[in-house]
């Protein structure tokens, strides 16, 4: 079993025991995430599922973050901001901008890119790269299109 799932469990029952019903809900709701995700591949949990599923949550809850900003609802952005920051202490460390910089020049140089036309390649295969669990394809469209003519 993975070890970060492993630790996200631990700190359900820390959770509980100290009675923070904050934190204890957003665990368990990450908790039933992984096992429904788990459930729907017909896969065992492992570092991976629970990376991708926990990115998953961390990616709506900044969206819902947004759409609350825009409301006017500062209780609510301020009880996701809390929820983000609970999450992604389980997310491994993203590369940084010159690490990202570096992987998107190596990879454009790799597929022969030189337009935006060909982003499909470079996408392809950035995915394909093996850190691709730490890229944040977001960004990294963004960056490409400036980067490509």
């Amino acid at each position: 079993m993975s070890k970060i799932y492993e630790q996200l469990r631990a700190d359900i029952v820390t959770a509980m025991k100290a009675r923070d019903s904050v934190a204890a809900l957003a665990l368990r709701t990450a908790d039933a995430a992984i096992q429904r995700a788990a459930m729907d591949q017909n896969k065992p949990i492992d570092d991976a599922l629970v990376t991708a599923t926990l990115r998953k949550a961390v990616k709506t809850l900044t969206e819902a973050k947004a759409d609350f900003e825009k409301g006017g609802r500062a209780d609510l952005v301020a009880a996701n901001d809390g929820e983000i920051k609970l999450l992604e202490k389980y997310l491994p460390q993203g590369l940084s901008d010159a690490q990202l910089d570096a992987l998107l020049a190596e990879v454009i140089a790799a597929t022969g890119a030189t337009s935006r036309k060909e982003m499909g390649k470079v996408m392809g295969a950035l995915k394909q790269h093996p850190q691709a669990g730490l890229i944040d394809f977001g960004a990294v469209s963004k960056r490409l299109q400036a980067k490509l003519p």
